[in-house]
């Protein structure tokens, strides 16, 4: 006996089935990328910059109030916290803890170019101005002493804008007294754990001396001489003797922690050495006279620690915080207390505070809470083989979603060359393009820091030469290897690395769709003609590294994109501060105007009230935005 379907159930039947398909449908769509807001990339971070005083009774960050990064202060006892700094034109730019648990900072007033130094006194919330400087820079060295607790060392070039002079200032007076005058050589100053300065760097621009002083009273005499492409940077005294702690290559290729005689400039036994690459960082405890761990940077960073009772803080930590880097960034004077950040590449950081006692752990704030891990893409380490077999590492980030080939490619080389290089960490650049659906390159040529001696000098006078070669290479084996579509390639860098844009387009016409250039390196004759002041002592070291204009004029003419506008055709987009002391404004002026009578579709934006990095939020969301558009109009990836 056959059964008949109601037509009632046959109809509730078919809109089942029909919702059924429906959802299978959806389910195997691929997943849609969310597009993150330009606004939760660089807006001005929210918590940033934590600190601990002294005695460990507050904490201090810097938050936005009107859009300017300003001072808060947070009572460990109680838990309330006020802003103690309310500046609406210019942001706190750096600010410190003194031993006497004051905070001096400082402000940049980019639109008169002076750097302002106060003292805020945290019982009564007063802000003492200490110093004005026009037209030069100020350096903080040492937070004071248990001999001097409101005594602080600073250098400033006041006296000459090319030579930075130590002075001691009172800041509970303002009463500012010379130490040490540069005699006109003097690079880098060293101070001892009481503050004092026994151990400074002199050049002449392509040599460096160590030179050492057994107190105030003594004076300075020279006792390591090294070539500037061997490197003697001194850490501390160690306590025993008249020995200090040092990051030295000499004798090697890569940087190793060392222990110096002072007295003699011998090397006297080697801490700890990486095989792959250069010891980045030490860390070390000024209230316990100790050293606590080196890194290295390889393809990660990596930790080596020096003292067990480090490593055990460490391994404590990274059972809360696994995959997770974790850094010790403050402390108290009694190191119960410390200030802890973790990040990883897809996490901007977040800010602890960890109490030995308990092993007590508490979370501080987010410098961006707005941005969630699985919504960012993974930074992968990579390398390959350049043209003429040199291994070049760097690292490549993939939008997320499965397509992992044929895609549209944002190369971004880094500025520097010989002093920096690209490392594994978060960068809102690079989460940015990569949610807008590029893969992002970033090529550590050579020249590159961190990876030996050899490896850095092999960029020395190459540039528009092997280390623009490297990027080509790099370029090619992304192409070969079916990652990057070959007609959807962009190039974007700041500094030397929009010198590398704008090369790239000028003789590699054929790869890139078009260039993002940000305080670009146009001209290397200006470039060396116009350093600041105070980079004058290492002019002629800039001559070994890059060229001498005297004679190697016509190598440098042949590089510098201001003399071949009649080659770039690709459309450009350029940024620049208005108040950056190392570029010709007038030049890139020019340039632009060139470039705009052999009709290149370029776009120019100077900004009145900026240096290189563009501090001003809304500058910056304005920036991130004509760069979305100009990728939209240029790469097509939108089909």
């Amino acid at each position: 006996m056959l059964y008949e379907v109601p037509s009632k159930m046959l109809q509730r039947l078919r809109i089942i089935l029909f919702l059924l398909i429906i959802s299978l449908l959806h389910a195997c769509k691929p997943h849609e990328v969310r597009q993150i807001p330009i606004s939760d990339f660089f807006k001005t971070p929210e918590e940033s910059i934590f600190r601990i005083s002294p005695d460990g009774k507050y904490i201090s960050y810097l938050k936005p109030y009107n859009g300017r990064q300003n001072i808060v202060i947070r009572s460990l006892a109680d838990g309330k916290e006020h802003m103690a700094t309310s500046f609406t034109d210019y942001p706190v730019r750096e600010y410190s803890w003194t031993y006497n648990n004051q905070i001096a900072f400082i402000q940049d007033i980019i639109e008169l170019d002076e750097y302002k130094m106060f003292v805020l006194d945290v019982n009564s919330s007063r802000i003492n101005n200490l110093l004005s400087l026009e037209k030069g820079r100020i350096r903080i060295l040492s937070n004071g002493s248990k001999a001097e607790p409101n005594m602080i060392t600073i250098s400033m070039n006041k006296r000459d804008p090319a030579n930075f002079d130590v002075y001691k200032l009172n800041i509970s007076t303002g009463t500012l007294k010379p130490y040490i005058v540069n005699p006109g050589n003097i690079t880098e100053w060293y101070p001892d754990d009481d503050g004092n300065i026994r151990l400074v760097k002199s050049s002449d621009g392509v040599d460096e001396t160590i030179l050492y002083r057994l107190d105030d009273g003594a004076p300075f005499k020279p006792i390591i001489r090294n070539n500037f492409k061997n490197r003697v940077d001194p850490i501390a005294f160690t306590g025993e003797k008249n020995y200090f702690y040092a990051l030295s290559n000499v004798n090697q290729d890569k940087t190793s922690l060392v222990e110096i005689d002072a007295e003699t400039g011998k090397e006297l036994k080697v801490l700890f050495n990486c095989d792959k690459a250069d010891v980045d960082k030490v860390d070390y405890s000024r209230s316990k006279h100790r050293l606590e761990l080196a890194i290295c940077q390889e393809e990660k960073p990596t930790k080596h620690f020096l003292n067990d009772d480090i490593k055990l803080m460490y391994d404590t930590l990274s059972h809360h915080f696994p995959g997770s880097e974790i850094n010790i960034v403050g402390r108290d004077s009694a190191e119960n207390k410390f200030i802890v950040f973790t990040y990883t590449d897809r996490n901007p950081g977040t800010y602890y505070l960890y109490e030995t006692v308990g092993a007590k752990l508490i979370k501080l704030g987010d410098i961006n809470p707005n941005l969630k891990a699985d919504e960012l893409c993974p930074m992968k380490p990579v390398s390959f083989k350049a043209s003429d077999g040199l291994v070049i590492n760097g690292y490549l980030t993939l939008p997320l979603g499965d397509k992992t080939t044929d895609l549209p490619v944002v190369v971004m080389p880094h500025d520097g060359p010989w002093r920096s290089r690209d490392n594994w960490r978060y960068s809102d650049e690079v989460q940015f393009l990569a949610n807008r659906g590029y893969a992002v390159f970033q090529v550590n040529y050579r020249g590159s820091a961190g990876y030996g001696k050899a490896f850095n000098s092999a960029g020395f006078k190459q540039a528009g030469g092997k280390i623009q070669d490297d990027i080509t290479d790099g370029v090619k084996w992304l192409i070969s290897q079916g990652i990057a579509n070959p007609k959807k390639i962009a190039i974007f860098g700041g500094g030397f690395g929009g010198f590398s844009a704008l090369y790239g387009v000028s003789f590699h016409p054929e790869m890139y769709n078009c260039a993002i250039v940000q305080y670009g390196l146009i001209n290397f004759f200006t470039y060396i003609k116009d350093v600041p002041p105070y980079l004058k002592p290492r002019l002629k070291m800039i001559y070994e590294m890059v060229g001498n204009p005297e004679t190697e004029a016509e190598q440098l003419r042949a590089i510098s994109p201001v003399f071949h506008t009649d080659k770039i055709k690709a459309p450009l987009l350029i940024f620049q501060g208005a108040k950056d002391e190392s570029a010709n404004i007038s030049e890139l002026n020019q340039f632009v105007r060139e470039l705009k009578k052999q009709n290149v579709p370029v776009t120019y934006f100077l900004k009145p009230n900026e240096r290189k990095v563009f501090r001003g939020e809304r500058n910056r969301l304005d920036m991130y935005a004509e760069i979305e558009k100009f990728l939209d109009n240029n790469m097509r990836v939108k089909e």
